[in-house]
């Protein structure tokens, strides 16, 4: 039973290394209330530079050491590296959302490829559909931009959240637009847990 469980996990995390546009989702579009609407575009509006506040200064450099580690050879560039795990744990903090859900749905969405593309036109690290610009936005976001991605993206998944009432696992359905599938949301939590996870235990010893 054990072996068969360890199997699984296997396949699951080999599955998450797979070409991007296998999993790139289409987030469907769905009419908003006005209030809801207003409340997304206010979400995404602000554009100040990221300063992402950590619990403490060493946490910060232990954080980003580990995931600058784990990301190099998908993004070789040390500036680019750093740059992008910094606007992530802000959008990911922003939103309220956990920066390593973040990195572990990226992984699956867009294996890290800033100017990803999929065959339903979902574009950059997160898969933002281009709707969400017009429906949320000023309808001039560019989405292969870096804050900008990563700001529609952890805004949406906040939205979906906020939708199924916390509910993990429905909520990515939504974003990937699979909703009621078991795949896409299982290939996150295998991404999240066994690649970018930054364990409470490791927290716990500090």
């Amino acid at each position: 039973m054990q072996l068969i469980r360890r199997i699984r996990v296997f396949a699951l995390i080999a599955l998450a290394t797979l070409s991007p546009n296998l999993w790139a989702g289409t987030q469907q579009y769905e009419p908003l209330a006005a209030s809801v609407q207003a409340a997304l575009h206010a979400a995404i509006a602000d554009q100040s530079a990221p300063n992402a506040k950590f619990p403490s200064m060493q946490e910060k450099l232990d954080w980003m050491t580990e995931m600058s580690a784990r990301l190099e050879k998908r993004v070789p560039d040390r500036g680019a590296r750093l740059d992008f795990l910094n606007t992530v744990y802000y959008e990911a903090q922003r939103a309220g959302l956990d920066p390593q859900l973040v990195m572990g749905l990226i992984h699956v969405e867009s294996g890290f490829k800033k100017y990803a593309v999929s065959s339903a036109g979902a574009r950059g690290f997160m898969q933002v559909m281009p709707f969400w610009v017009t429906l949320i936005g000023n309808g001039e976001q560019n989405l292969f931009h870096l804050r900008t991605n990563l700001r529609f993206g952890c805004t949406i998944l906040r939205h979906y959240l906020d939708i199924e009432n916390g509910d993990l696992y429905r909520a990515l359905g939504r974003y990937n637009g699979s909703l009621g599938k078991p795949e896409y949301p299982n290939m996150v939590r295998a991404a999240w847990e066994k690649q970018w996870h930054w364990g409470a235990k490791k927290l716990a010893q500090r």
